[in-house]
């Protein structure tokens, strides 16, 4: 009897290990019944029937990253490179993803080679290097539509590396040198030329300011030579102006204007000029002079 209770425990154990199934988050079972479709069975506890219902695979929906091996792509100048991609991706129907397809990565892997080849087929080699956020939209548009009847979306796909053959290598480098050292040249004769502008310019507005500084001396020069002859000449009048009022408040007679004369003659011979000219009123003055001597000479003679 108890043999037989221990049987049946067993029995019962085994029924309800398999009939009761755990599924973790972000995973789904699909269930079959019979060998059919039978149901999703989503994160949780689910109960199942033992021998009839069969846990037909584990189908995970977080994003899931799929590295596709270097591929030799032909671009359109005959060039061979090859091209390393990577594809995520993340399955929206679990159910297509299982039965629509054999293999979803294998399926994924060579869609995007072929896609691959495809567009960089009709791409020059320099575009494959320029265009890598286009190839990369291209594809994910391209793998997007023909994965969605298997229950998948492309979120992005990511071109990691091109590589070109080693002479392609060289001869890109070589002529990526010589543009370097274009470029080089341009700059350094931008700035000799920029350098012999500014300084002509510097020559030229040096130039103009020592113009202008000598005309401005010498119209400085001028004007306190100008006003030094008219301080001189204002000076000169106000000094004959006073000796003039002196001698009309002396009241002179004609005999001291004579003499005055004679006086403004003399330093006149002792200047520097070689000729000297004598005013009409002194030649009379020395006519007077003369009478004079004359009258005294007389007086003499007499006595």
């Amino acid at each position: 009897m108890i043999w037989v209770l221990l049987v049946i425990l067993i029995i019962i154990l085994i029924i309800a290990f398999n009939s009761i199934k755990i599924v973790k988050q972000s995973e789904v079972y699909i269930i079959e019944r019979l060998g059919k479709f039978h149901k999703v069975a989503d994160a949780g506890l689910t109960i199942i029937i033992p021998f009839v219902d069969h846990v037909r695979s584990v189908v995970s929906l977080k994003q899931q990253t799929m590295d596709i091996p270097p591929q030799g792509v032909i671009t359109q100048d005959n060039v061979t490179i090859t091209i390393d991609t990577v594809v995520f991706y993340r399955v929206t129907d679990p159910a297509k993803a299982v039965y629509e397809i054999q293999s979803l990565k294998k399926g994924i892997e060579y869609l995007a080679i072929t896609t691959i080849r495809d567009i960089v087929g009709k791409m020059d080699l320099d575009d494959t290097f320029s265009s890598r956020d286009a190839i990369n939209d291209k594809l994910r548009v391209i793998l997007d539509e023909a994965t969605d009847q298997w229950g998948c979306k492309v979120d992005r796909v990511e071109i990691k590396d091109i590589t070109p053959p080693a002479d392609i290598r060289d001869a890109m480098e070589k002529q990526m040198n010589a543009e370097r050292n274009k470029r080089a040249l341009i700059l350094q004769a931008e700035g000799e030329r920029q350098s012999a502008i500014t300084l002509a310019q510097g020559k030229k507005e040096a130039a103009i300011l020592e113009a202008e500084a000598d005309k401005e001396a010498k119209i400085r020069r001028a004007t306190g030579e100008a006003e030094a002859i008219k301080k001189v000449a204002e000076a000169r009048a106000e000094e004959i102006e006073l000796v003039y009022d002196a001698m009309m408040k002396a009241k002179p007679d004609e005999k001291l204007v004579q003499l005055k004369s004679l006086e403004t003659l003399k330093e006149v011979a002792n200047g520097e000029a070689n000729k000297v000219f004598i005013p009409f009123e002194a030649t009379g003055a020395l006519g007077s002079l003369g009478s004079v001597a004359e009258v005294l000479k007389d007086k003499k003679g007499k006595e």
